[in-house]
């Protein structure tokens, strides 16, 4: 944590000292007692009445003021750290691969940004505390030593057995406050859910599902919350309990020194007020401790995941990509996923330059696969994806994205205006050139509607638009975009026929000039496609246009024939 800590370390030293001086005072003050009692009230002697009230009063002011600066210096570099952390973890987040967020799920990973980061925030002023309670604890050791060193070895002859089960205590809070923290991602998690699908939550009537998935999860995080609130307040008890064998002894031992003459009642009263003033100090280092546990095994979590290797990292290239004009070929291209079952085996062909590939076959074959391969949102096991003839690893990452365009079924529009959802491929975009885009991708007739027109916020997930219109927004967007490489994922395949009429002219338009790689659900979009490549259990099956493997694949004449079916009856319908 120290590169966070380093900018601010002037004010850190400012905040240190204030927490010196500030733990000082406390041994001061027990000094003030033993004059207040031995001094103060001798008769006909007026000095110390006067004195002493201005020391206590000075005391207690310096001690306010510099209280106040601490707290405040540490809080700001509190905040100012944790807005450095919670900004390199989103940038982590974002940088990590697309398999990275396949073995996530959303609400585990946004309460790493919140809950956890929020944990570790609070750990700030609990090591201040922490450490002004050692300094307090020193200083007033000091005190009593000075004024009975007999008394304070009878006092603190204790304080080492307080360290076995406060250690054991620290070790309980950290295993139940980290497993707290995973049952809190898993409720954020179903939370996300229940929210983002609350419409198919609504179309099957699961409300009671989801309240029963809630109670659940929430549940489990109460337990782990109890868990470690009946570990962390055992500290402060066990903390009392053995402390009082202390003063007791020292109540016992002193009380004997005064009566018999080998103590005065002052130097009693301020080596009491000392002593009760160490226990505080030692309470609070133990309450502290609580919330600390909490926060490393939060620190824990989020700077695990630092750990992990983002896509930059691990998929290095140096040559900058420009695909214009330039074949694709995939050579011997095979993939799997995590497990051992092969997606995709030994896949070769090439496509020229500018022409449109279809890719179809039944559910599970590999053709979104083979189309997440080429931007590289997973990599090849083997075999490799050539642009131009080089490798597509050798390419920088983020060149080769910026040559792509991605078109999904899933037409994803972000909680913002229209104008700034098409312009997200494009920062710095003319209003013309954004509506230019638009007008192309058949977009403009609705936009113009709208009462705030290009302004008009979309919603979460663009919900406040239709199907058909999101999609054109989509398209819009990659459009705007210009890339010589488009991969369209199915992206008419949850329309209705008279959205996917309007859509369909929009691809078209944004199809012209470049190399299109069509995941085809409806073959009826795919008919004059250059080629079609026909997927069957992770191998191709049959490579032509649409009259050749009509005849050459059963898979694709199976699928043709299937959706001929379903398109007489719909039109019959109609």
């Amino acid at each position: 944590m120290w590169p966070y800590f380093a900018p601010y370390k002037w004010l850190m030293f400012l905040a240190i000292t204030a927490s010196i001086i500030t733990a000082s005072t406390n041994g001061a003050l027990a000094v003030a007692v033993k004059y207040v009692f031995d001094d103060m009230f001798k008769p006909n002697d007026y000095t110390y009445l006067y004195i002493l009230p201005i020391v206590v009063v000075v005391i207690y002011v310096a001690k306010s003021g510099f209280l106040f600066m601490q707290g405040f210096l540490m809080s700001y570099i509190g905040n100012k750290v944790i807005e450095k952390l919670r900004n390199e973890t989103f940038e982590k987040m974002v940088r990590l691969p697309v398999k990275y967020y396949s073995n996530q799920s959303t609400g585990v990973l946004m309460s790493r940004i919140t809950n956890d980061i929020n944990l570790v925030q609070s750990s700030i002023p609990t090591i201040i505390s922490m450490f002004r309670a050692v300094l307090t604890m020193v200083g007033l050791i000091g005190v009593i030593f000075y004024m009975n060193y007999q008394l304070a070895l009878i006092a603190l002859v204790l304080y080492p057995i307080f360290i076995f089960p406060l250690s054991i205590i620290s070790k309980k809070l950290r295993k139940y406050s980290h497993l707290g923290q995973e049952r809190m991602g898993d409720l954020t998690s179903v939370l996300q859910e229940s929210f983002s699908g609350i419409r198919v939550v609504k179309a099957f009537v699961a409300e009671e599902k989801e309240v029963d998935r809630f109670e659940k999860a929430n549940a489990q995080t109460i337990k782990y919350a109890n868990k470690s609130v009946l570990a962390g307040n055992l500290a402060s008890p066990l903390t009392e309990a053995l402390g009082s064998f202390g003063i007791g002894a020292v109540l016992l031992m002193g009380g004997y020194q005064v009566i018999s003459g080998t103590s005065t009642t002052g130097t009693f009263i301020a080596f009491l007020a000392a002593l009760v003033q160490i226990y505080e100090p030692v309470k609070l280092f133990a309450n502290s401790n609580n919330a600390l546990q909490a926060s490393i095994a939060a620190s824990d979590r989020v700077f695990s995941m630092f750990d992990e290797e983002d896509e930059v990292i691990e998929n290095k290239g140096t040559i900058t990509c420009n695909a214009e004009g330039k074949d694709i070929e995939f050579k011997n291209v095979s993939f799997k996923y995590d497990n051992d079952i092969y997606a995709l085996k030994d896949v070769s062909f090439k496509v020229k330059a500018g022409s449109t590939v279809a890719f179809v076959g039944p559910s599970g074959a590999g053709k979104t696969t083979m189309a997440h391969l080429i931007p590289r949102f997973y990599d090849v096991t083997d075999g490799a994806i050539l642009i131009g003839g080089v490798d597509i690893k050798e390419y920088d990452l983020y060149s080769l994205r910026h040559n792509i365009a991605t078109v999904s079924q899933d037409a994803f529009l972000f909680n913002d205006t229209i104008r700034n959802n098409i312009s997200y491929s494009k920062a710095n975009a003319t209003d013309e050139e954004i509506k230019k885009a638009a007008r192309a991708a058949y977009a403009d007739e609705f936009i113009e509607s709208f009462p705030e027109k290009y302004d008009t916020l979309c919603g979460e997930r663009g919900v406040k638009l239709s199907g058909g219109q999101k999609q054109r927004v989509t398209i819009a967007r990659a459009l705007l975009k210009n890339p010589p490489i488009l991969i369209l994922d199915e992206a008419t395949s949850a329309l209705d026929t008279e959205s996917e009429r309007v859509v369909q002219k929009a691809l078209d338009n944004l199809m012209q000039g470049r190399t299109s790689f069509v995941v085809a659900h409806r073959l009826s979009t795919i008919l004059n496609a250059d080629m079609i490549v026909v997927f069957n259990k992770g191998g191709i099956e049959a490579i032509g246009r649409h009259e050749e493997i009509l005849v050459s694949s059963p898979t694709y004449k199976k699928l043709y024939e299937m959706q001929f079916k379903i398109e007489e009856m719909e039109q019959e319908m109609l």
